[in-house]
């Protein structure tokens, strides 16, 4: 017998949790009343779960919030809608203030070693349309959708498969969803909780009617030829976009639902009037009732910021921006400026590409020497004086201090500054000719220039690089810098023809014994070091470059050890070791981590954290903080 493990609604966040509604009397939404009133809209009786997520506010000193008003916020790129569903981060099971997985859409969960979870839903919780959510909608997704050849070729997702092996997946009533492996899955649950969630499950009353299985036929043709796509799947999967969240008629579970006036410049978000969660005094979250996205330039981000234009924003903004943030909290008074701290493992890093195309180049990429050399000849003090003032944490990339897995050793790898050994480690590859202005030769006789491509989006990251561009060069290596839209450069460097890439360092930078390795691993092809590995091992071979390397190839061993380890202390052991060859190796040349992020916060927003962390994953930037709790004290935004 497997050990079972339940996993209820009783806390979450610290906060207290009750089942069914008890002595809470529901009351109902202000910004609803008039359509309730009018028929338009069940009551807020009909429309939540039977048994709700009842938070306690109170036990996690927050308090119970007011209802209403409009949030203003701004993003740089249209397709930024998607900052939404991370924000409201209603997910099958999330994390809570202490990293710690709670049930969340789900009312709770058994886990059998890993191997078999059984998911049970709420009673009549409903989608944003009124419509009920259950079985039937996991059932859609993983037969009509994920096992459809034509809307996904490639099969379920990876992180569904277990050494080749997919679940069996069954549905017993309309509340009960199981997955079922022969060997652990343990990441299973933390994929749900991402920031970017799977989405296993789809409102299959909407979608159905753009399936060919199930839509009538002639009115799903009409619906290709008004899309203007060629074809059923091209259709569905336009209109499936749960992630993107720019389709107003695609029903969502999220705090708020993007509206139809919405225009390409300004999207506006409204509250979900069957969202699951209440207070303990009967109210419906979320306590605001409107977001406002616009849209604006990057570098008119901090202006407007420093304007009072927004009322909480983070995305846009850098380090650098504190100064001019601080001068508009003291000279108009309608926000403060938090300082939290950066969950990203580095806030800059290199990254040498070891699949780039040229032979040449990729052979020097390869050696370890060349990556050390780099690294060693960075000046991390002179950057982090010069940008930072001094306040980031200078070293190699590896799991941060608030990471049970933080090892001073690993951090100070490589990193000291010291030119005159790194001379000497690229003297030592046969690097020694060089041209007449000191740049060294490659074997082939060409210069040594050393491309490095940026999204182009971060005045910090170009600064350091022209910093390094002068210490490098002291070592004969000539850095050119490519700024390039953050598309290309993904592409560029998914293709092999980029040769280094500027990123953040891994988005989980604060890893516990459950958070899975997959990462340090060349299993993804969002790795800037190693993508065609990456994407040999997502496509189960069929696409990409098979691991060719000792090192990088221990690290898969290992993540995949890790995947079918059963003990914590087991999985803590393997974590050590692969970040203990990741500071040896240098994948990725970190120059500063910790660097404080700045949050401006209107006067007026109440239960916004003092003092957090900002993270991607694990987190969702604010969605960790649950935003949905977040309210105007006056029941308005400021003006």
């Amino acid at each position: 017998m497997g050990k079972l493990q339940t996993f209820c609604n009783t806390l979450i966040f610290g906060m207290t949790v009750a089942y069914g509604l008890g002595a809470v009397e529901l009351q109902e939404t202000g910004f609803f009343k008039g359509e309730v009133s009018a028929g338009l809209l069940p009551p807020v009786e009909e429309r939540v779960p039977v048994q709700p997520l009842i938070v306690d506010l109170n036990a996690k000193g927050r308090n119970i919030g007011q209802q209403g008003g409009a949030l203003r916020t701004m993003i740089t790129r249209s397709k930024d809608t998607r900052q939404m569903v991370v924000y409201g981060y209603a997910r099958l099971v999330i994390y809570d203030q202490n990293y710690k997985l709670q049930p969340d859409i789900l009312e709770s969960f058994d886990n059998v070693d890993d191997k078999i979870f059984t998911f049970h839903l709420r009673k009549g919780h409903k989608w944003s349309d009124g419509e009920p959510f259950n079985s039937v909608d996991f059932e859609y997704w993983w037969d009509d959708v994920a096992n459809n050849d034509e809307l996904m070729p490639s099969g379920p997702p990876e992180f569904l498969r277990v050494e080749g092996e997919f679940p069996q997946v069954s549905f017993p009533d309309d509340l009960t969803i199981i997955y079922a492996w022969s060997k652990p899955n343990p990441q299973f649950l933390q994929i749900l909780a991402q920031a970017r969630p799977p989405f296993i499950f789809r409102p299959a009353h909407y979608l159905n009617s753009y399936h060919l299985e199930f839509a009538n036929v002639e009115q799903l043709e009409h619906e290709i030829k008004l899309k203007k796509v060629r074809s059923w799947a091209s259709l569905h999967n336009k209109v499936d976009n749960m992630y993107k969240f720019d389709n107003a008629d695609l029903p969502t579970l999220q705090p708020w639902v993007i509206d139809k006036k919405s225009t390409k410049s300004r999207r506006i978000f409204t509250r979900n009037p069957f969202y699951h969660r209440i207070d303990t005094n009967g109210v419906q979250l979320p306590y605001i009732d409107q977001v406002e996205m616009s849209v604006v330039g990057a570098g008119l981000v901090a202006a407007k910021a420093n304007a009072g234009e927004v009322d909480l924003q983070a995305r846009g903004l850098s380090f650098k921006d504190i100064s001019i943030l601080k001068k508009g909290e003291k000279d108009n008074g309608r926000y403060k400026t938090l300082l939290w701290a950066n969950g990203v493992a580095s806030q800059i890093a290199i990254y040498p590409n070891l699949n780039f195309a040229d032979p040449v180049w990729r052979n020097i990429l390869r050696d370890v020497r060349f990556r050390r050399a780099l690294s060693m000849s960075v000046d991390r003090r002179m950057i982090n004086r010069a940008l930072y003032f001094g306040l980031a944490k200078e070293g190699a990339m590896t799991a941060l201090p608030a990471s049970p897995f933080f090892d001073p050793e690993n951090r100070a790898a490589w990193a000291q500054y010291d030119v005159a050994a790194a001379n000497a480690l690229l003297d030592d590859m046969g690097l020694a000719e060089r041209r007449a202005d000191g740049i060294r030769l490659l074997p082939d006789g060409r210069p040594m220039l050393f491309v490095v491509e940026t999204a182009g989006e971060r005045q910090e990251v170009e600064n350091a690089l022209q910093i390094t561009s002068d210490t490098w060069r002291d070592i004969g290596v000539q850095l050119v810098i490519r700024p390039l839209d953050r598309d290309i450069l993904r592409s560029r460097v998914d293709t092999g023809v980029a040769m280094a890439a500027v990123w953040f360092g891994w988005d989980n930078g604060i890893p516990q014994p459950y958070t899975s390795p997959a990462y340090l691993a060349p299993r993804q092809q969002e790795f800037f070091a190693w993508p065609k590995w990456g994407q040999y091992f997502l496509t189960d071979g069929q696409a990409g470059e098979k691991v060719d390397m000792p090192a990088p190839q221990k690290l898969l061993d290992l993540s995949l050890e890790w995947d079918r380890a059963t003990t914590n202390a087991k999985r803590a052991d393997i974590w050590r070791k692969m970040l203990k060859i990741h500071a040896d190796q240098v994948y990725g040349i970190s120059i500063l981590a910790e660097a404080p992020q700045p949050i401006v916060v209107s006067n007026r927003l109440r239960n916004v954290p003092q003092n957090a962390i900002w993270a991607w994953e694990p987190g969702a930037h604010f969605g960790i903080h649950r935003m949905d709790e977040f309210y105007f004290k006056t029941g308005e935004a400021a003006q």
